[in-house]
């Protein structure tokens, strides 16, 4: 099952993204309609809002005056806390119901106003995130909904930034425009990457670049790396020792491949080869690939590892499994922080690079034909970490 978090400001258009998902066949499930059926008349937690915050809150019906409630807790954060304690655990509870209802195969699309505040982006495959400026957010919630400009603006002021959005967001669907604009992205986007990714998902196929091209830095990279390491954190816990953006994407200036590397350090590849941490990996999107993998050693030795791709059709991703402390886990952080405190190393390695993929349009054997180079760069680094004192970061 494919989970995608859902989220955008109040006022940026993210229901009308629910309703063309799910025009497409996904299932949704919306955080506000949960936090509200928790507080329908008759439930626990009802009953437990009206003995901390007063029985007066609740009409003889049994029905929560909501907007009253809204007012108790808006800008006390004692009284939000104490809220909060009450309904989350029904909200999580009925959440989890929903998604364990969802048949194997299918799409789920958390509707979740409030992932990023919740710091919850690494527990989704995709996180797509509905944009629209604070001025056009603002108009829609007072000239649509009818809220009072005050109310609009101090609703906004609480939520999120859009660089904190940002941050969080693997898709960022701009929505600044009219009623409709955002039917052919949305369209494109379940297309090319949301229903290939659920299938990827289903058979555990991993995702490759169709052809070697190199690209110009992507100051994003590593920010994309944050958030697939806080999906492969959240799929396998403690077993992840050490978790690392290495390779060329993770030496800022340095043109590459557009493949996310990832390296996650274990305590020892039996560890890795563990039935639960090969499935949970392939559960979060990253499934192992049959065969046997090792690095080329420098030492004369391979250096062996385990391999995992990532299913998502967007990104590309590598995840090398490594012990930590083996030779192979220590030269991947050598050689990325060796490239980028020496500039001159970074740019002979683009000319060896651009070079070489000129000459060599097959991948494999642009990937062979830099082992000479690594091979010399391998002495090179060890003196300039001798030099320097450089030692990997210690693993708890």
């Amino acid at each position: 099952m494919l989970r995608v978090g859902l989220t955008g400001g109040i006022g940026s258009g993210k229901s009308t993204v629910a309703a063309a998902m799910a025009s497409f066949g996904a299932v949704v499930v919306d955080a506000d309609a949960v936090a509200r059926s928790v507080l329908e008349p008759g439930t626990p937690a009802l009953a437990a809002v009206a003995e901390r915050f007063g029985p007066g809150l609740v009409d003889a019906h049994g029905v929560l005056d909501r907007a009253a409630l809204g007012r108790v807790v808006f800008g006390d954060p004692a009284a939000l806390r104490d809220l909060e304690a009450i309904t989350h655990p029904a909200i999580w509870e009925r959440t989890a119901a929903l998604m364990a209802a969802v048949p194997e195969g299918s799409v789920v699309v958390h509707d979740m106003p409030l992932l990023v505040e919740k710091r919850m982006a690494g527990e989704y495959h995709l996180v797509v995130v509905v944009g629209a400026s604070e001025a056009e957010r603002r108009r829609r919630l007072v000239e649509d909904r009818g809220m009072p400009e005050a109310d609009a603006r101090a609703r906004i002021a609480a939520q999120a930034d859009d660089d904190a959005r940002r941050a969080a967001a693997d898709v960022w669907l701009d929505n600044d425009g009219p009623r409709g604009a955002l039917d052919g992205a949305v369209r494109r986007l379940w297309h090319a990457r949301v229903e290939p990714f659920a299938e990827n998902l289903a058979a555990g196929a991993r995702s490759r670049l169709p052809a070697l091209v190199l690209s110009p830095p992507d100051p994003t990279w590593p920010a994309q790396a944050g958030r697939l390491l806080a999906r492969v954190r959240h799929a396998v816990g403690d077993a992840a020792m050490t978790l690392d953006h290495i390779g060329s994407t993770a030496v800022p200036g340095l043109l590459a491949k557009d493949v996310v590397d990832l390296q996650v350090g274990v305590r020892s590849l039996a560890e890795a080869d563990a039935p639960a941490f090969v499935a949970a990996m392939a559960a979060m999107g990253f499934p192992r690939p049959a065969g046997d993998w090792a690095d080329h050693g420098k030492d004369g030795r391979p250096w062996p590892k385990r391999f995992h791709g990532s299913a998502d059709p967007g990104r590309v991703v590598h995840v090398h499994v490594r012990e930590v402390g083996s030779p192979g886990w220590r030269f991947a952080l050598l050689f990325r922080d060796w490239l980028r405190s020496e500039p001159a190393e970074r740019d002979a390695y683009a000319r060896v690079k651009t070079e070489l993929a000129a000459r060599m349009p097959r991948l494999d054997a642009y990937v062979e034909a830099k082992e000479p180079w690594f091979d010399a760069a391998y002495d090179r680094a060890r003196a300039w970490a001798e030099a320097t004192g450089w030692a990997p970061p210690p693993a708890p």
